[in-house]
């Protein structure tokens, strides 16, 4: 942690005396708040800027969520509904959800400010995949499921081919758990897969992302990712 005064001094923008004129001023803001205070003190993760101009390149930040149900995948809501950034308590840099999850829709999802890596994994060739578990009204068997191992038409085009695997039945409550690992990012589209093999998904959790997982988070819950971790995801989408 460094004194604010002395960081823009590094950075260029006026010697310290000066710089703390400008915070006098009202004129330097920390992740987006005016501060007055000379004695405030910041990190590499701070967003600093200076008549509203950053004074340095934003350092990259990575994050991992556990998505929780009943929020919405923006940064902001028109309808005053929860959002994912709500959950994100200790991250001053501005990061972005790449992708979404349906407001009732559970699991992993990626935030970050790298706005490459966004575009990369959300373009339509990455063919990252992701894992879902649903669970399903009606009891499932693999004969139902086979269309989508080969790839269904719905409205907006024909779905590549998933990975679907029969997880779990519980004729009690005529349920089935299963498994599916796609690697396209349509809208609503597991819950319209299932649909066209006649079963309506009533839960649905996102497991992973890749080799991500939310193993080990709970739901709202969130971490950074490793330094090998990123690079997984940049190897993953550069073979594509």
């Amino acid at each position: 942690m460094e004194r604010l005064q002395k960081v823009m001094a590094q950075a260029g923008i006026a010697s310290r005396r000066k710089s703390e004129e400008y915070i006098i001023e009202g004129r330097v803001k920390v992740n987006g708040i005016i501060v007055r205070e000379l004695g405030t003190k910041v990190s590499e993760d701070d967003y600093i800027e200076v008549d509203d101009k950053p004074i340095r390149q934003e350092r990259k930040v990575y994050i991992l969520m556990n998505k929780p149900r009943n929020c919405v995948t923006t940064v902001s809501d028109d309808r005053n509904r929860p959002t994912v950034m709500d959950f994100l308590k200790d991250v001053h840099a501005r990061v972005y959800p790449v992708g979404r999850l349906d407001f009732d829709t559970t699991g992993a999802l990626i935030l970050t400010n790298d706005g490459k890596l966004t575009n990369l994994l959300t373009h339509p060739s990455s063919e990252v995949n992701k894992t879902y578990i649903a669970t399903c009204k009606g009891i499932a068997t693999d004969e139902d499921l086979e269309p989508l191992r080969k790839g269904v038409m719905l409205d907006d085009g024909k779905t590549s081919p998933a990975q679907v695997e029969i997880i779990k039945i519980n004729e009690d409550k005529n349920t089935s758990i299963i498994r599916i690992i796609i690697h396209e990012g349509r809208n609503r589209e597991v819950k319209r897969m299932m649909e066209y093999v006649g079963y309506e998904v009533i839960k649905l959790n996102r497991e992973g992302i890749g080799n991500l997982t939310t193993k080990g988070l709970y739901q709202g819950q969130y971490r950074r990712l490793t330094k090998e971790e990123v690079k997984d995801l940049y190897d993953l989408v550069k073979k594509k």
